[in-house]
């Protein structure tokens, strides 16, 4: 995915996505036992991602999902916003307190106040954020909620609901209010990578997480194949009753790997994967 101009949540202008960074150590949680197939649809040639800079207030996967619906078009990068130079890369060894177990919703809550815990929330957050709740509008308002500071909540809320408008979603192949087309399976998934804390006290912290992501409809007939897209996500987040929540966020294209030798799978496996493999919660 890539980002435009930098912006903001709320009292700021724009658009949002999320990061996380940190130094202690990564612990991924696997979901409950679950089997399936791989991803794909026929191969195609690598192609360089694109974006779509008119919409505003938009979370992490929407990002991908206008570069998707608008292949044809234009399209840039900007850098998000630097704090102050912070330490390195997090080692994935898992380590550190216990992972947090509460929930608001279905999101993970009660971060710890420090460089750990800001790190584990902006995961979270930008999984979450970057989910197929977000392209239902019921949902979309429960995840923002739960995720940034009410004091802005409510005004990227309108933003979305005129970003994820009924025009948009039949552009990615979805249903005017977001629901997917029958006989096919809508894949919207991030999946951070990597994680960097560049600023933090005790009231506020600055994550970056470096995310790969999933777009597209799998299944017989699909004009619209799963892609994937690498975007790094620069999340701002202040200390508020008593967990981290969202003030505002931007988001840049890449790191970008270079694309393997692995085959493509068909539109049927990757519709098999998607509803055989569940999601991950990230928690430090």
């Amino acid at each position: 995915m890539s980002f435009g101009d930098e912006h903001g949540y709320g009292g700021d202008s724009g658009r949002t996505d999320d990061g996380f960074g940190g130094t202690g150590q990564t612990r991924t949680r696997l979901p409950d036992g679950r089997s399936g197939d791989m991803y794909g649809g026929p191969r195609r040639p690598a192609r360089s991602s694109r974006s779509l800079i008119t919409v505003v207030g938009v979370v992490v996967l929407l990002i991908a999902a206008i570069a998707f619906a608008n292949r044809d078009g234009g399209g840039g990068t900007s850098a998000g916003g630097k704090g102050a130079a912070g330490p390195g890369a997090d080692p994935t060894t898992a380590t550190g307190v216990e992972p947090v177990t509460g929930k608001n919703g279905e999101i993970p809550s009660g971060f710890a106040r420090n460089e750990q815990g800001a790190a584990s929330a902006a995961a979270n957050y930008a999984v979450t954020l970057g989910s197929d709740g977000m392209f239902n509008a019921a949902s979309r308002q429960d995840i923002i909620r739960a995720t940034h500071d009410p004091a802005t909540a409510e005004g990227l809320l309108s933003d979305l609901d005129r970003a994820y408008s009924a025009a948009f979603l039949a552009n990615i192949g979805l249903n005017e209010d977001g629901s997917t087309p029958a006989g096919l399976t809508f894949v919207s998934r991030s999946m951070p990578v990597g994680t960097k804390v560049t600023e933090v006290s005790s009231a506020a912290a600055t994550v970056e997480v470096w995310s790969t992501g999933l777009v597209g409809l799998a299944g017989e007939g699909s004009t619209k194949p799963v892609t994937q897209t690498w975007f790094t996500i620069t999340e701002k987040l202040k200390w508020i009753d008593g967990d981290w929540k969202i003030t505002s966020s931007s988001q840049t294209e890449g790191p970008t790997p270079v694309n393997g030798d692995n085959r493509a799978s068909s539109a049927d496996e990757i519709a098999k994967a998607v509803q055989g493999y569940g999601g991950f919660t990230y928690a430090r």
